[in-house]
């Protein structure tokens, strides 16, 4: 089988994630800071260690500024839903996901807040920081709390830039989210020092941990109200949640397997590096490009900007059939939407989808050749 659906979620896992999921399970699996015998403790320095690693690779001076979540839609939800308060304005762009998008509907939708969408210049030729900040600034209100932006698209590898944005933010006095779900183990960031007030993860994508992983790093000074109270094994006798994070946003039991997993996915990326998983990633999306670029009757979309992620679409064949006739070649990819209304709209493929590889760390330009001949069978049928 051929996997390129890793902006969903990466496939395979390093030996030494699965290694170590089976051993928490196995070996050390207690429920972290719920009890003081000997599992408990080694699962919590695990997850701690876990903490650690997140802080460390994106360059956060404080690892008790990580918390923990399921996922980015999880950690966008905790973020936004505890950031933005009655009559408040935020800003979205218009390449935005589900997990961004429909949080802020459902809010605007009740009433509670209200919202503009400012352009990515993902189609206009001279976009530049400088320019879409300057989109950004038209539209601030007296009311604007929040500037929200995805890190990377899910549905190319256009990516917008938000250390740019986020110090514009700080500048207006304006908070800053990232959406990094298609960023993080892709593109390196140092968090700290883009002004960043909250960097929402996930775990199971780019960091090569297990599904049911994710993580918000919050800024300095920054504290967000709470989305899930619960038991944490801190402060248990009161009945508010703790004030300090990361306590005060991980209410109930943690996924110790999981992180243990995800502790091992980050640790085998910082010892091969950012930089040359990106350059690789690259690599590949060139050399599919140029395959696809000279093949009649494929479109491309957005093929300028390289990076992890390639969309396209087949005269004639909805995408939904093209992902379908692949799986039949036992060749994995997504057609359709891809949970991302606004940035389809922009790329023009609204109304029929488009299809989508994404390529990770363990693909080849072997198996880029099958899917080029598999695909030419598809036209040829």
């Amino acid at each position: 089988m051929i996997y390129f659906d890793n902006a969903a979620t990466s496939f395979p896992k390093p030996r030494e994630v699965n290694r170590e999921v089976l051993r928490c399970l196995t070996c050390y699996g207690g429920n972290a800071g719920r009890g003081s015998h000997a599992l408990s403790l080694a699962a919590a320095e695990k997850i701690f260690e876990c903490r650690e690693r997140v802080a460390e690779l994106f360059s956060v001076f404080d690892p008790a500024r990580v918390f923990f979540t399921m996922n980015t839609t999880h950690s966008l939800n905790t973020v936004i839903k505890g950031t933005l308060k009655q009559g408040d304005h935020v800003l979205i762009s218009d390449i935005e996901h589900n997990a961004v998008y429909r949080p802020i509907y459902k809010l605007a939708k009740e009433g509670k807040i209200t919202f503009d969408i400012y352009p990515s210049m993902i189609c206009d030729e001279r976009a530049s920081p400088t320019r879409i900040c300057a989109g950004i600034a038209r539209m601030i209100k007296p009311k604007t709390r929040a500037v929200i932006a995805t890190w990377a698209s899910n549905i190319c590898s256009y990516t917008l830039p938000v250390a740019e944005i986020g110090a514009f933010c700080h500048r207006h006095g304006i908070r800053f989210i990232v959406d990094g779900a298609q960023g993080a183990g892709h593109i390196p960031l140092d968090f700290d020092g883009a002004e960043t007030d909250a960097l929402c993860l996930p775990g199971h994508k780019g960091l090569l941990g297990p599904q049911g992983t994710g993580a918000v790093l919050l800024g300095k000074d920054f504290s967000i109200d709470t989305l899930m109270e619960g038991g944490n094994g801190v402060n248990s006798l009161e009945g508010d949640m703790p004030e300090f994070s990361p306590e005060r946003y991980e209410a109930g039991t943690l996924p110790a397997p999981a992180l243990a997993g995800l502790c091992e996915g980050i640790k085998w990326i910082s010892e091969r590096g950012i930089d040359s998983i990106s350059e690789h990633e690259k690599k590949l999306f060139r050399y599919a490009r140029e395959k696809l670029c000279n093949m009649n009757g494929i479109k491309l979309y957005a093929p300028e900007y390289e990076g992890s992620v390639l969309l396209f679409s087949v005269d004639g064949v909805p995408s939904e059939t093209v992902a379908r006739r692949l799986d039949e070649e036992e060749i994995c990819v997504r057609g359709g939407f891809h949970c991302c209304p606004l940035g389809h709209k922009m790329l023009g493929t609204d109304k029929d989808g488009a299809t989508r590889i994404s390529f990770g760390v363990f693909n080849t330009e072997r198996e880029i050749d099958i899917f080029v001949d598999a695909l030419r069978k598809i036209k040829q049928n």
